[in-house]
């Protein structure tokens, strides 16, 4: 390396002068305008024939397009595009450190695979419409029953147990709240073929994980922990059929968001007795599983899968994060097992994530059952909490080095540059126009570059660039081979 001479030498004053901004970046707010160009016909368009050709006629006034996305969709600019870049790394992270393998499905699946996995309420929640092949298709609103299909198809030439999971985007046309919206993204984990609670436990810590790489603590979030098979076994006792359970798991999951009396009288009209519907929503009120025992006995599955799953906690080390409570029972009528949610310790969220045991799914397909549980994690309602804890993170862009000819014969050279360092694994901004001192000291602040490249005429005849480091002001030539 060699001190800064020649052709750069006489920018000096010009480089001295824009690197003290330069040093202090501050964050430049840029306002991008739209406009739309309409092209006027030509005589013939304009119904041809008799008009002189060189007559002005005006052009049609075109209606302004909306910009704004459907309602209850995104766009994700860049700043946004980073931000969800960041949040699919740590999902993915966190899967791969787990042991799991990504897949992923068809945005577009058959209407029937979610109306036979959900009833045909669902169908006022989907996107759907008829193809050019008169299929009834609909956009994905979860992803659980594409994964159902794929175990099937796969059948016994994908050897058990399958870790398998996926980042989606997903579509259900409902009332939008603070961090639910039409379209969202969703981290599936899912293990199939593991009958034991182990794999439930195993699911949790990959959530716990997750939330501690980012910052989220135990003080923050917390998991209600419970079991379809408590409703199952109050039920049993009042001689409720097994057809009506998956109802009554849908009324109870809207505990927290209709009162009282209302639950009670949608239990009665689906055909629970009074008595039975007392004792499910005294249960529903049990905290611990200590009263939950006194309840219903040591004995049952519900009782055993419960404990093991908080004795399983304490060996994996999360066990202040969860805690029992017989009301979560989520509201998806295929869970069998154990289940549990995220949620906001402050109140102030949804739920944040949910999942549990769906061992008989697979049949609803026309498939054979498979022990399986799995959770689904929305985008929307995390970036939520993150901006009440003052945890998202700043992602400013990050270049490597941005690249400037001095001149405007040297764009090619410049090219040339670039193209070594990009080759190198560098990230490369090149300036692709003739343009000034101040303009490219600015867009290296903007874009928050480490180094100046600088292709002068002098020093490029003698195989050598400009460097100039932006962060400290030090600057020096070098041959380009050791650039």
């Amino acid at each position: 390396m060699v001190p800064l001479s020649s052709s750069l030498h006489i920018l000096q004053p010009r480089l001295d002068l824009y690197m003290k901004p330069l040093l202090s970046p501050r964050k430049l707010l840029f306002c991008r305008t739209f406009c739309s160009i309409a092209s006027a016909p030509s005589p013939t368009e304009n119904g041809g024939g008799g008009g002189r050709s060189g007559a002005l006629v005006p052009a049609p006034e075109m209606e302004r397009i909306d910009v704004n996305p459907p309602k209850g969709t995104r766009d994700f600019p860049p700043e946004e595009m980073r931000l969800r870049n960041w949040l699919f790394g740590h999902f993915r992270e966190v899967s791969r450190l787990f042991g799991f393998e990504e897949v992923d499905f068809p945005v577009l699946e058959s209407e029937a695979l979610f109306i036979r996995k959900a009833g045909e309420e669902i169908r006022d929640q989907l996107y759907c419409f008829e193809d050019r092949g008169n299929r009834r298709v609909a956009l994905r609103p979860e992803l659980t029953p594409s994964l159902a299909r794929l175990v099937i198809q796969k059948g016994k030439s994908a050897p058990l147990p399958l870790k398998w999971f996926a980042v989606g985007q997903c579509w259900r046309y409902e009332r939008m709240t603070r961090g639910r919206r039409r379209e969202h993204y969703q981290w599936n984990m899912d293990i199939i073929g593991v009958p034991e609670v182990t794999a439930e436990a195993e699911l949790i810590s990959s959530i716990v994980t997750f939330f501690k790489r980012i910052g989220i603590t135990s003080s923050d979030v917390g998991f209600k922990v419970s079991s379809r098979k408590v409703l199952q076994e109050v039920l049993r006792c009042y001689s409720v059929p097994d057809e009506l359970f998956g109802k009554v798991c849908i009324i109870i999951d809207k505990i927290e968001k209709l009162p009282t009396d209302v639950i009670k009288k949608d239990l009665k009209s689906a055909g629970i007795a009074e008595e039975a519907v007392q004792e499910l929503l005294q249960l529903l009120t049990v905290k611990s599983l200590t009263k939950l025992e006194e309840k219903l006995g040591h004995a049952g599955e519900a009782v055993t899968d419960l404990k093991q799953l908080f004795w399983l906690a304490e060996k994996f080390g999360y066990s202040e994060w969860i805690q029992f409570d017989a009301s979560v029972v989520r509201g998806l009528a295929y869970y069998t097992g154990i289940v549990f949610e995220g949620f906001d310790r402050e109140g102030k969220l949804r739920a944040i994530c949910g999942g549990g045991r769906y061992d008989r799914l697979l049949s609803t397909f026309g498939g054979d059952d498979i022990p399986a549980c799995g959770f689904g994690f929305g985008d929307a309602v995390i970036v939520e909490l993150l901006k009440e804890k003052g945890l998202l993170p700043d992602l400013g862009l990050e270049v490597h080095d941005i690249v400037c000819a001095l001149d405007h014969d040297l764009l090619g050279p410049a090219a040339t540059v670039a193209t070594i360092l990009r080759e190198k694994g560098q990230s490369v901004d090149l300036v692709l126009e003739s343009k000034s001192l101040k303009w490219v000291f600015k867009r290296a602040a903007r874009i928050n570059a480490r180094r100046l490249i600088l292709v002068g005429n002098t020093e490029w005849q003698k195989g050598m660039v400009g460097v100039k480091i932006l962060s400290s002001g030090e600057q020096f030539e070098i041959k380009l081979n050791e650039l």
